[in-house]
């Protein structure tokens, strides 16, 4: 009866279990807990994963075990028992040892990591290789033109080149060349199969797990320069306006003329002295990409903002020594472009040719109700966001700005971009929303990093089989068996952003551990009912400034949902406020460290902190900067 004066929109679904078909139960990573009484060899294991509950084992080298991260599978959980029961299976090392920790955030994030078979590293090519008369025939000789890469600093695993040059009608050949991992990966070996598991390489901080081996990775497969190497080549004829007049696709044979890093690439760009053919063609490139950008801009694209950020490594030790946001140039924007256009061009090519079995790409719009922080962030700062279209968000985001506050429209972007949902693969013949909302593209796949993409192989078989340079084979048209696949890489790329974060966020517990307290300014992202979330710009690091603890008597605190503002004993915080904090690590609990920030400015008596004084070691390094 209650039930008919409640608002249909307070009304929740609820339901119960009744019954579990199969049991979802895997090797569990944590730590030991040992038993208060003596001798006891029953002992209770707490998971990693939160979600997880204690499990109790048996063990009689439980001594040994504490202190140390171990691996532990369930048995059963009998009806009446508070905790299911387990039993030891193997112990991955000491508990915040960099090696160890890695191993863990890999098993829990379902990450294949062990060394590649022999079965797998059989299907390798015998070194040495070359380029043999037989690939010569059956493909375009590109080796005289002007190609180079632009990677990030340090990059091996060189997936995508590109060339630009002038051509007699006035217009420009532009091209993509992607190394043709196709070639050495046959369908259905085990190096396939293994790839297709893998699903995606695995970028960690100071540690990659590479999707195929190092010998294709790194060596034979990387467009390196001054070396002739086996590409899958987009190659279009261009105009002024950055309008496309032909689109070929062609198996090619290239010779990089330079392994360019961005900051090396923008250099030539700027520096008026170089005008070798190399700069030329980059010259050409970059002003191609910025009317591409402008383009696609118009067309709705979104331009949104995550904070990415990049540590120092020391060489000896391999700790984190310094740690910074990512500083991005016009040449990362060049080479994105390009990227883009080739993805289209190929997802277009695809479809055209097999409409029930392309492997595309596709991004869902938003619903309605993701926007709902967006909107309010906007309304603090009396700001008016349109989310109906992504070109309307686009052009909100691009008009919303403050007086004397230029990093704010940043701050909208990162909160747009937590309102966008994931971008998913998908075969054609099983879907009919193609659309990729953020690139405001109705068609997109990926196709420039098949080194590190097994889509992007699945696709470039696709495209071979199109153009006549490869043959078919069953399960490339099988519309089932590539949803299915689409399902595993889905599932790897999403694990692997997770186990990424987990790095990133292991390794800044690294560096706040050696630095002791640090103050530093932020501002705030979101306000909850007891806390307030920060943003520090400097290291791309979130944090959350808790006004309720269990040691000493809470302040006033008073919560406006509407407004999203809350007043602690009289200070009320907004969405985007400057703070001030102190930033340390706080590792009472060994499993879980976790960095800890605390109100320093403004100064709200009983509730901020005073600011830290510079700890010993830094004290001396600033002293030394000096």
């Amino acid at each position: 009866v209650l039930k008919l004066f409640v608002s249909h929109c307070d009304l929740k679904p609820t339901a119960r279990v009744v019954g579990i078909i199969k049991r979802n139960w895997r090797p569990f990573c944590g730590m030991l807990f040992l038993s208060q009484i003596k001798e006891a060899t029953r002992h209770l294991f707490t998971p990693a994963d939160r979600r997880i509950p204690r499990i109790r084992i048996e063990t009689r080298q439980a001594s040994t075990l504490a202190g140390q991260r171990i691996m532990v599978a369930i048995d059963g959980w009998p009806k009446h028992s508070r905790y299911p029961n387990g039993h030891f299976v193997r112990s991955l090392g000491c508990a915040g040892d960099k090696e160890t920790e890695t191993e863990v955030l890999l098993l829990e994030h379902d990450v294949p990591h062990q060394d590649f078979s022999q079965a797998v590293l059989s299907f390798l090519p015998k070194m040495p290789w070359s380029i043999t008369e037989e690939d010569m025939a059956v493909r375009e000789d590109l080796r005289h033109l002007t190609v180079c890469s632009v990677d990030p600093p340090g990059c091996t695993d060189i997936d995508d080149a590109l060339h630009c040059r002038d051509l007699p009608n006035g217009n420009q050949e532009v091209g993509v060349h992607i190394a043709d991992v196709s070639h050495f990966i046959r369908p259905g070996n085990a190096l396939d199969q293994e790839a297709a598991s893998r699903g995606t390489t695995v970028y960690l901080t100071g540690r990659r797990i590479d999707m195929v081996p190092e010998l294709l990775s790194s060596n034979l497969c990387s467009l390196r320069c001054n070396v002739e190497r086996l590409a899958f080549s987009c190659i279009w004829e261009i105009n002024e306006k950055a309008e496309i007049i032909k689109t070929r696709f062609a198996k090619s044979v290239i010779n990089s003329k330079a392994s360019l890093t961005y900051a090396e690439a923008q250099m030539r760009i700027d520096d008026t002295s170089m005008n070798d053919d190399i700069t030329k063609s980059l010259r050409g490139l970059n002003r191609l990409a910025k009317i591409l950008k402008r383009q696609r801009i118009e067309k709705g694209a979104l331009t949104l903002s995550s904070p990415e950020v990049r540590f120092h490594i020391d060489s000896e030790t391999h700790d984190p020594i310094d740690l910074q946001t990512k500083e991005l140039k016009d040449t990362n924007s060049m080479v994105e472009e390009f990227m883009l256009l080739a993805n289209i061009s190929v997802a277009q090519k695809i479809y055209e040719e097999f409409s029930e079995c392309a492997l595309l790409r596709k991004h869902p719009a938003p619903p309605p109700s993701n926007y709902d922080i967006l909107n309010k962030a906007a309304k603090s700062k009396n700001l008016v966001i349109h989310t109906d279209s992504a070109k309307a968000l686009a052009d909100s985001l691009d008009a919303a700005r403050v007086d004397n506050f230029p990093y704010f429209n940043t701050l909208l972007r990162i909160l747009a971009t937590r309102c966008m949902m994931q971008a998913v693969y998908f075969c054609s013949g099983m879907d009919s929303d193609f659309h990729h909302y953020g690139l405001a593209s109705p068609i997109y796949t990926h196709f420039t990093s098949p080194i590190r993409r097994y889509s992007d192989i699945i696709v470039h078989r696709l495209l071979a089989v199109a153009i006549g340079a490869d043959s078919t084979y069953p399960d490339l048209m099988d519309k089932h068996k590539q949803s299915a696949l689409c399902n595993n890489l889905n599932y790897r790329h999403k694990m692997a952003q997770y186990a990424q974060r987990a790095s990133v966020a292991f390794h800044t517990q690294l560096f706040f551990k050696s630095r002791g307290i640090m103050n530093e300014e932020g501002f705030i992202l979101f306000v909850r009912k007891n806390a307030i979330i920060i943003l520090i710009p400097k290291f791309g690091l979130e944090g959350t400034v808790f006004f309720e603890n269990k040691n000493k008597p809470s302040p006033k605190l008073v919560f406006n949902d509407e407004a999203t503002t809350l007043t602690v004993e009289g200070h009320t915080f907004n969405m985007f406020d400057k703070v001030k904090v102190t930033i340390s690590l706080d590792a009472s609990n060994i499993q879980h460290q976790k960095i800890r920030m605390s109100l320093v400015e403004p100064v709200i008596p009983g509730v901020s902190v005073a600011p830290s004084e510079p700890n010993e070691p830094e004290a001396k390094k600033a002293k030394l900067d000096h």
